[in-house]
């Protein structure tokens, strides 16, 4: 103790404790995590997989994204740590590979050119180079289990100033645009808030529990079906700009007959 105490004002001990500090700090940190652990799909996965996956990624990726996947300057970004998630959406619904250089890459899946079992192997072997985001499980994918009335909130409060307050879509700045959220597999919704694919934000686990992002399919697939649509003609579901440019217009036809009418009664 003797020892210690004398050297208690030494200039080291300060970076001593701040290291201690850090450590247990992580270490705590790490432990409380509730569903945000990284991917495990390269864990699962068999050295045959693995192999095919690096094939696929060397025949088809590597141009954009370099040979290690670290990236390839403007060309592509690099794949270290987006995980299985990111992978499987970028794929399987045809954004990637991309077919030709444009503003961003659009939706596709006509042009997917790979099977499930190759989207597998490509996405375990990107997320063995660095861990990241996993394929999310079946029962987060259950519309019927969540709470389209709670999802509703959710999406109003994150989603709907870009996809529009009923999920067709809208534009953004420089020729970007949301893409509409109709006739979307539920799981690639789930991976699209959970990676933030292209001009989209990250929701990770912390920003929208798992449960929460269920509700926001359930809700989506509520718009989907038409369960909203209880006040008569939809017009094409376009929100609130839909309805004024509707009530503008037979508003103005309106007043236009009206002052014909009433001019042809005056003569």
């Amino acid at each position: 103790m003797s020892f210690l105490a004398a050297r208690r004002r030494s200039p080291l001990a300060l970076l001593v404790l701040l290291f201690l500090g850090l450590a247990f700090t992580g270490t705590a940190y790490a432990a409380l995590q509730t569903g945000a652990a990284p991917g495990t799909s390269a864990e699962e996965a068999s050295p045959e997989q693995l192999e095919e996956g690096r094939q696929l990624f060397l025949a088809n990726c590597a141009s954009c994204h370099g040979t290690n996947a670290g990236g390839n300057g403007s060309d592509g970004p690099s794949l270290h740590g987006v995980g299985a998630a990111a992978v499987d959406f970028q794929v399987a619904t045809g954004r990637m590979p991309l077919p030709a250089p444009g503003v961003q890459a659009e939706r596709n899946i006509s042009q997917v050119q790979f099977s499930a079992e190759q989207i597998e192997a490509l996405a375990v072997y990107i997320d063995s180079l660095a861990p990241g985001p996993d394929v999310p499980e079946a029962r987060w994918l259950d519309p019927s289990q969540g709470d389209p009335a709670n999802g509703g909130a959710v999406y109003r409060t994150n989603c709907a100033m870009c996809h529009n307050s009923s999920g067709t879509g809208g534009a953004l700045t420089r020729g970007k645009y949301a893409p509409t959220l109709m006739g979307v597999d539920e799981q690639h919704i789930y991976e699209a808030m959970l990676t933030g694919p292209q001009s989209m934000p990250v929701f990770n686990d912390q920003n929208i529990t798992p449960e929460e992002k269920r509700d926001v399919i359930a809700f989506l697939k509520s718009v989907e079906d038409g369960a909203n649509d209880q006040g008569g003609h939809t017009l094409g579901s376009l929100g609130p700009a839909g309805d004024a440019l509707f009530a503008w217009t037979i508003g103005i036809l309106a007043f236009i007959g009206a002052a014909v009418w009433l001019g042809r009664k005056a003569a």
